[in-house]
C-alpha cells in the first residue's frame, strides 16, 4: 500500500514579521495588479509552507479602508506592479477595517485575516487596502504565522 510522504504538519515554526509600516498607499485594483502591494509571507523556495493567519496592528491612527489579502503563485524575486499579474495572483481574502485613533491610554484592537491554507514552494501572501490609510507612516505591521514543510 502505498503512503503519504507528504508531510501535514509543518516541519518549523515560521512566523514573519513585517517591521515596516504598510501603508498609507492605495491599490483598488482587486485582480491582484498594481504597485501598491507588499509581501508579508513567502513559503520556502524548496518545500513550500503553511499560512495559519495574519495578524495586523495600527500604527498611527489609520483611516477606515478595506485590507485585501492575495495568494501570488510565481517562484522567485517579488516587484510590485511588474511581477504580480492577472494570471499569478488573486484575491483570497478581505476584511473591513474601521478608523483608528491612536491612544496612550487604551490599547488598539488587533485584526486578523484566518487563511489555514498549504503554499506550494516559493508562493506569497500580499496584502493591499482599498484607500489611503492615512498620512505618510500610518498604517499596519503585519505578521504572518505559519510554519515551513
Amino acid at each position: 500500500m502505498t503512503q503519504n510522504t507528504d508531510p501535514i504538519f509543518s516541519r518549523a515554526a515560521d512566523i514573519q514579521v513585517g517591521g515596516a509600516v504598510l501603508g498609507p498607499s492605495a491599490n483598488t485594483a482587486q485582480d491582484g495588479t498594481g504597485s501598491n502591494m507588499y509581501s508579508v509571507f513567502q513559503a520556502d523556495t524548496t518545500n513550500g509552507g503553511f499560512v495559519e493567519k495574519l495578524v495586523l496592528r495600527s500604527v498611527g491612527s489609520p483611516a477606515a479602508t478595506v485590507v485585501r489579502a492575495f495568494l501570488h503563485a510565481a517562484n522567485g524575486s517579488f516587484t510590485a506592479g511588474t511581477t504580480n499579474t492577472t494570471a499569478n495572483t488573486s484575491l483570497i481574502a478581505e476584511l473591513g477595517v474601521s478608523a483608528q485613533t491612536l491612544s496612550q491610554t487604551a490599547g488598539s484592537f488587533s485584526l486578523e485575516i484566518p487563511l489555514n491554507i498549504a503554499l506550494p514552494a516559493g508562493y506569497r501572501i500580499l496584502l493591499s487596502f482599498g484607500t489611503s490609510t492615512g498620512a505618510a507612516g500610518t498604517g499596519y505591521v503585519a505578521t504572518a504565522v505559519g510554519g515551513m514543510y
